[in-house]
């Protein structure tokens, strides 16, 4: 089982890779391999919107224009079994970072060539907050609906507190371990 953990986190130590951290373990515990890539460290512009009507070839051809890290990711996405998506909460919603890749990416997937390696491919959401905590429920909500449009086979939304952090790590740690055993392309 290979996994891809998409990161919308800057921060290597932080909350959000630890909440990752402990799932990637979970994949390893049980044969798999998790590879983590943090967005902010990669070049991923934002939707130009390139024609007039605000779409591109993205819509016609299921590939995005822009010369960046955009098509490598979803190569590494393509090949792997999984994909985990992860990011802090920042005012109730998705990251930057995230909110750029996965903009562009539910684009790509408005035609069948995008959509066609990621469809039904199966995906696992994690969106960990910090301060009080309270914006957690509704940027899973946010990520839910993006990677529905794109067509992941989504089996599980993990909103985290920083407040449960600690527990939620022995629950991620066991989605890992059963989406390693459990779960085939």
């Amino acid at each position: 089982m290979k996994v891809i953990a998409v990161l919308g986190s800057r921060n290597p130590q932080g909350q959000t890779a630890k909440a990752v951290g402990a799932l990637a373990n979970g994949v390893k515990g049980a044969g798999g391999e998790c590879e983590q890539i943090f967005l902010p460290q990669m070049k991923i512009e934002r939707c130009r919107q390139c024609d007039d009507n605000g779409w591109g070839i993205c819509r016609t051809q299921g590939k995005c224009v822009i010369e960046d890290d955009f098509a490598s990711l979803v190569s590494k996405i393509n090949d792997a079994d999984a994909v985990v998506f992860a990011t802090p909460v920042y005012f109730g919603d998705l990251s930057e970072s995230i909110r750029a890749f996965l903009d562009r990416l539910r684009r790509t997937c408005m035609h069948e060539a995008g959509k066609q390696k990621i469809a039904g491919k199966k995906a696992i959401g994690i969106c960990v907050a910090g301060g009080g905590g309270g914006g957690a429920p509704s940027c899973s909500v946010s990520m839910e609906r993006v990677l529905g449009t794109c067509g992941f086979d989504l089996l599980d939304m993990v909103p985290v507190r920083r407040q449960n952090l600690e527990m939620k790590v022995n629950i991620l740690e066991t989605i890992g371990k059963w989406l390693a055993t459990n779960t085939s392309k």
